[in-house]
């Protein structure tokens, strides 16, 4: 296995070694080299993404790369627009948590910065808030990290400050004074524990 380095071309879709990118089912990654394989006869160019937080390097096709959705970072408007998302009333559905929890899981996933931040706004507590289940925070804690590791790499700030960021667009959004709160999820309990009975 070598690894060569060859004049960008179409293939690649202007991705170059040195750079962050993002993976959709990962998050950032930097694409540490691009090396040449032989597979069953055939040379075969593979990315070589290395994933700093989880200490895991991925190897992946370059003709693979538009369907596993591999794109470069956010440009400036769509970071704005993710955190203009986080400003706004959160938005729950009344439907059973096992479903929410699964559109909130693709939206992570998704790769897109905007749906990721919605799941970062839908899932937050403020101290006046009720406590979160299990489920719930390890969702928020997902969502916030892809949206902190982007927002980091794009703008050169440290984990912590970009994660301080996006907590100060959160307490923007419309005043939570947890009483109304309270009642939203007793109701939502209530309809959880019909649809379940049915």
């Amino acid at each position: 296995m070598t690894s060569t380095k060859k004049p960008s071309n179409n293939i690649r879709q202007g991705f170059k070694t040195g750079e962050h990118i993002v993976y959709p089912s990962h998050g950032v990654g930097r694409i540490m080299a691009i090396e040449e394989q032989e597979v069953a006869g055939f040379k075969l160019e593979l990315f070589v993404i290395h994933f700093e937080k989880d200490k895991m390097t991925l190897r992946v096709p370059v003709p693979k790369i538009v369907s596993v959705g591999m794109r470069k970072l956010s440009e400036p408007a769509i970071l704005k627009k993710a955190l203009e998302t986080l400003k706004g009333r959160a938005r729950v559905k009344r439907t059973m948590w096992s479903r929410r929890a699964q559109e909130y899981e693709a939206k992570i996933n998704s790769g897109d910065l905007v749906a990721i931040s919605e799941v970062v706004r839908d899932l937050y507590r403020s101290e006046a808030q009720p406590e979160q289940s299990y489920s719930e925070r390890q969702l928020y804690e997902a969502a916030l990290d892809r949206m902190a590791r982007e927002l980091a790499a794009v703008d050169n700030l440290t984990e912590t400050e970009a994660i301080k960021l996006i907590e100060q667009n959160l307490l923007k959004g419309p005043r939570r004074t947890g009483k109304a709160d309270d009642e939203a999820v007793a109701a939502e309990d209530e309809t959880d524990t019909e649809e379940a009975a049915a």
